[in-house]
């Protein structure tokens, strides 16, 4: 939770913003994976601002994983284990998809941005949408090999806007889910009665990750 700049005083709900990270959806989502999907083994790929913005290796230590190998140059890139075997690998290499999981014999693909999740200034809710935007197409332009998901903070805004999306993303193979303030996950599905229907909107994990409150 931060203060707004100048600019944006007065423009949030309560006296500070809160950041969504992107590199705290991605964990979010993540952790859905391995507790919703039964997946093992996933990766996330960060780049440098992400790793600036928030604290992977101390996140994950905090929730029981042990980080056993490194990887690149970064303090942060690398394995990370828990007592239970699930293993999540940071590599800090963007364009290979932010969080790719197997599960249920298929690859996950999904795209993750972040954002302030309290906001009313009219540019930084325009970023909540545009982002929403963006992972979808990001999606559409990569060919698919299994799974494809595009993941964005949970805000009445963008919940609207998903819903709205859900018909032609399932047409196109392309789920959406939204991350809410402590974690948890919010998949979007077509509206009941929609040409691609897919059982209305349903909340597949309620689950806060551990509390991303110290995640933002």
């Amino acid at each position: 939770m931060l203060a707004p700049p100048p600019n944006r005083a007065g423009k949030s709900d309560g006296p500070r913003e809160h950041h969504l990270y992107e590199g705290a959806v991605m964990l979010a989502y993540a952790m859905h994976l391995l507790r919703i999907e039964d997946a093992r083994d996933l990766r996330i790929h960060p780049d440098g601002e992400h790793g600036k913005q928030f604290d992977f290796a101390g996140w994950l230590a905090r929730r029981d994983f042990a980080k056993v190998s490194t990887l690149g140059s970064t303090a942060y890139g690398g394995v990370y284990r828990n007592a239970a075997g699930q293993t999540i690998t940071v590599h800090p290499k963007p364009g290979l998809g932010d969080v790719v999981a197997e599960a249920g014999g298929r690859i996950i693909s999904a795209e993750c941005k972040g954002g302030i999740i309290n906001t009313r200034h009219p540019g930084q809710v325009s970023r909540l949408y545009k982002g929403l935007c963006e992972t979808v197409g990001l999606l559409m332009a990569t060919p698919a090999q299994g799974r494809q998901v595009a993941v964005a903070p949970l805000t009445e805004g963008t919940l609207r806007l998903a819903e709205r999306l859900a018909p032609r993303c399932a047409l196109a193979g392309i789920e959406i889910a939204l991350v809410g303030a402590r974690g948890q996950v919010t998949d979007v599905h077509a509206p009941l009665g929609s040409e691609s229907a897919a059982g209305g909107r349903s909340k597949a994990d309620d689950t806060p990750t551990g509390g991303l409150g110290d995640a933002r």
